[in-house]
């Protein structure tokens, strides 16, 4: 008889965390869920075989804290994914966004050290951990530098995860979705084309999982808009894109 995966999860308060443990909770698997609100938690953990943790991915001590648990009351997680993120827009010229971007870079970027760095050493050949960027981190949005940098950073420190943890077979999984129908993007004032249900965009990061594909961009339809843009001449980029609609500023919810 196949054990249960044991899968950690975090940002599994809402959106696509969320639908990420409903669909791995569906199929059996013993889940740690990790997020900021301990409401959302329990809503997402009801009728699941799942340990929640409030805790806050910027906190590398309470992360620490979280997968020791897990370990202890679990064992060593099959698959790790790294969903939390903040996303809000800002602006550099005004001073009071100076926190909002550290917030932002600390999350999307530190968050991602401190879910996995906990797991690794004691993690075998065969496990999966998967960290989830955007497409936004292709190319630097108005409005969005904070974001963008951090997604672009998150790639990039992924692609470098990947290749150390090649030689002890631990895949390193980066899923970049365009947008998916979550509080998050609920507030964006402009079309959202190819968006996704959250449900939808967790069965295609599930599948990269599945697959231990190195990078994908979800949906297939937006992977060609992201090439696209990636090869934008600079001045034809700035062109289509400078008087873009903006993402709304405000502190971090």
């Amino acid at each position: 008889m196949t054990k249960p995966l044991r899968v950690f999860i975090t940002g599994a308060s809402s959106g696509l965390g969320a639908a990420l443990a409903r669909h791995y909770g569906a199929a059996g698997a013993r889940l740690g869920l990790v997020g900021r609100r301990l409401d959302g938690l329990r809503a997402t953990g009801a009728g699941l075989d799942a340990r929640l943790y409030q805790a806050d991915v910027r906190d590398a001590a309470a992360m620490q804290a979280a997968a020791a648990a897990f370990v202890r009351d679990v064992g060593v997680p099959d698959i790790v994914i790294a969903a939390a993120g903040i996303s809000v827009g800002t602006l550099t010229e005004m001073a009071e966004d100076a926190p909002v971007f550290r917030a932002v870079m600390d999350a999307n970027v530190l968050g991602l050290v401190h879910t996995f760095q906990p797991f690794l050493a004691s993690m075998p050949p065969g496990g999966v951990v998967c960290g989830i960027s955007s497409v936004a981190g292709v190319r630097g949005l108005p409005g969005g530098g904070a974001y963008s940098a951090s997604k672009a950073a998150a790639t990039v420190y992924l692609e470098a995860l990947r290749l150390e943890m090649k030689a002890r077979g631990i895949a390193v999984v980066t899923v970049a979705p365009g947008y998916i129908d979550t509080p998050m993007t609920r507030v964006n004032p402009y079309a959202m084309p190819f968006r996704m249900t959250a449900e939808a965009a967790a069965a295609k990061v599930a599948r990269c999982i599945r697959r231990r594909r190195a990078y994908a961009v979800i949906p297939w339809q937006m992977a060609w808009v992201a090439r696209a843009m990636k090869w934008l001449p600079t001045s034809l980029f700035d062109l289509l894109f400078e008087k873009a609609p903006r993402k709304p500023r405000g502190l971090p919810t």
